[in-house]
């Protein structure tokens, strides 16, 4: 796949599923309304701030390395040429499902609005059905060894403390 055409394939992804699940249904949810006002809780609110930050800074890594290492984009309907472990995928194997969650938690916290916590666990339990179920066997077939060495290495869902560095066949 040409750099240009992962370009885009994942610009457009990135809008269509973390922006739906992170952002759409967020929205439509609570209008971005906050359920108290904004000095309720400060501490606990700025704190969703860093949180949701950090996560949309994190999926934009992510979605960067289907890019430039994968040569492909995260959709499965144009997947990556090569198996994606650098950068974030060196601590955890599903960083863009943890940084969609954190997204979710973030707004959570930044709103004050419960609503947002129940439909995170809803979000985060229909992603990890969809690892289980769909992506982790796809991998396997598509990327054999190499992937069954990086899962071995790499935790799924609890980030290692320091980086694999490991080759991954």
């Amino acid at each position: 796949m040409r750099r240009s055409l992962a370009v885009t394939g994942s610009a457009t992804f990135f809008a269509l599923a973390p922006g739906t699940v992170a952002g759409l249904v967020p929205w439509l949810l609570t209008r971005w309304h906050p359920g108290a006002p904004f000095t309720h809780w400060l501490p606990v609110r700025l704190f969703g701030i860093v949180i949701l930050l950090a996560g949309t800074a994190f999926l934009v890594q992510a979605f960067t390395r289907f890019v430039v290492e994968g040569l492909g984009t995260p959709a499965p309907t144009a997947p990556p040429t090569h198996l994606v472990v650098g950068g974030v995928y060196r601590y955890v194997r599903n960083p863009m499902y943890l940084a969609v969650t954190a997204a979710i938690l973030g707004q959570a916290l930044l709103l004050w609005r419960p609503v947002l916590l129940v439909y995170a666990a809803i979000a985060t339990a229909t992603m990890v059905a969809f690892v289980l179920a769909y992506e982790q066997p796809a991998l396997a077939r598509r990327f054999g060894d190499e992937y069954t060495a990086y899962r071995r290495a790499v935790p799924g869902w609890w980030p290692r403390l320091t980086p694999w560095r490991g080759d991954p066949v």
